[in-house]
């Protein structure tokens, strides 16, 4: 008879397409067998009544370390992340100093190593002036890929023409990610922001700059034949743009431009600020169409906490930016439950679809060797999100008083339980993340 270092009995295991009665046997931090399992375990769960799914893997956060670790860092930004089901994050390069260099790259990985609770990589910035080692740092162990910023950043970090983006896309081999705002248009238009009125905030941040920006994109990754991953994308004019260039684009939404609108301005005032904007209906329902359409491929936070006394700030001099790791699963849960996406489809975005646009190597399935990751949640609970609930240092959260159906009641990370019914169980044990294109 076989043993196993942990078994989960009982449980409805899902992946992106379907879901079955079984158990779930780890050994060695791998999933080593699934189907009815009679073996020995040193732990066994009992997981009746509850779904199993991959580790859900958020693929855009900032966690603010170095630079900015009073509103967070990586160790908070990663217990917020398993106390909400996430087992994997995709860390952005805009701290302080800025990831442009490899001893900047370098720094982050020592500094998350067995320090983060969930596993990790880090995206490496580009720029007009490092171009040339960047296909060097796409294989480095952890390097999610190269994010350029082409609007709404500082320093070197923001590469605006497209010269710049060109000569970033000709150095480079594996798929890039993309803030795609059109700084130019966004400059021209500064007048529009009301003083004291975080509603003018998309009026002058339009879905025009967004969507000039992101066809501006797209040309240049088909006219250097390199793969291109564009960021929260907030509008029905870019999906639908998107939806005719899928060989080149993938496609990212967020959590809040899928459940926020634009009358949140008028009850979370700079809480909902955020770049792009969240804007009206109209663009929301373009987003839940393409999701719906396929045309989404995954999901991603967006995570970038500030402190209350910055948000607090009179707009347009508040930061934009929210929490997000640690709702990602209810909010978009209570979704599942009210019919808007399966399950299933919710798994796409979270595991499958990271898996089969980064190339991670052992994560993103519930399969005979892939690692344990594992999001273990109750679709029938009911809970209220509050700030009291949120780990991150930031200390709130848009959601505060939401009543959702659907939780996150366990995190496993390579086999090991993180996170179980809202306890932290293990200790700080996070690694990089392996990708095919970067063994």
């Amino acid at each position: 008879m076989a043993t196993y270092d942990r078994l989960f009995k009982n449980a409805t295991i899902v992946n992106q397409d379907g879901r079955i009665q079984a158990d779930l046997a780890v050994r060695n931090r791998r999933i080593a067998a699934i189907g009815t399992i009679d073996g020995d375990a040193m732990d066994v769960v009992d997981c009746a009544g509850l779904h199993i799914i991959p580790g859900v893997i958020d693929t855009q956060v900032h966690f603010r370390e170095p630079g900015a670790t009073h509103k967070e860092d990586l160790e908070s930004g990663s217990l917020s992340a398993v106390m909400g089901g996430v087992t994997a994050v995709f860390e952005m390069p805009n701290t302080n100093p800025l990831t442009v260099t490899e001893e900047a790259f370098d720094d982050k990985i020592a500094r998350a190593t067995n320090r983060m609770h969930c596993d990790f990589a880090f995206y490496f910035g580009g720029t007009h002036d490092n171009a040339g080692i960047l296909a060097q740092m796409e294989k480095k162990r952890g390097c999610a890929g190269v994010k350029v910023f082409m609007g709404s950043s500082t320093g070197s970090l923001l590469v605006a023409d497209d010269d710049g983006v060109e000569n970033i896309l000709r150095h480079i081999n594996r798929r890039a990610a993309f803030h795609s705002e059109d700084e130019y248009r966004l400059e021209a238009r500064k007048d529009l922001r009301v003083q004291g009125d975080p509603s003018s905030h998309p009026v002058w941040r339009d879905a025009e700059a967004a969507l000039n920006c992101t066809k501006r994109l797209v040309a240049l990754a088909e006219r250097t034949g390199k793969r291109i991953h564009v960021l929260h994308i907030s509008t029905v004019d870019e999906m639908r743009f998107l939806a005719e260039h899928k060989h080149v684009a993938s496609v990212e939404v967020t959590p809040h431009h899928l459940t926020l609108d634009a009358s949140a301005y008028g009850t979370l005032g700079t809480y909902v600020q955020m770049n792009p904007p969240v804007r009206d209906l109209e663009h929301q329902k373009g987003i839940w169409w393409g999701l719906e359409q396929g045309i989404a491929d995954i999901l991603g936070s967006d995570h970038a906490p500030h402190t209350r006394e910055e948000k607090d700030k009179p707009y347009p001099n508040s930061p934009s930016g929210m929490t997000g790791v640690q709702t990602l699963v209810p909010v978009m849960l209570d979704h599942v439950n009210a019919g808007r996406l399966s399950l299933e489809r919710f798994v796409d975005m979270t595991s499958a679809g990271p898996n089969r646009l980064f190339g991670l190597a052992t994560k993103g399935r519930i399969a005979v060797g892939y690692d344990a990751d594992l999001t273990v949640v109750d679709l029938s609970r009911e809970e209220t999100i509050t700030n009291d609930w949120i780990k991150s240092r930031a200390g709130w959260t848009p959601y505060d008083g939401k009543r959702v159906k659907g939780w996150p009641v366990g995190t496993v990370v390579r086999g090991e339980m993180v996170m179980w019914e809202g306890d932290l169980l293990a200790p700080n044990r996070g690694q990089p993340i392996l990708f095919s294109e970067a063994l």
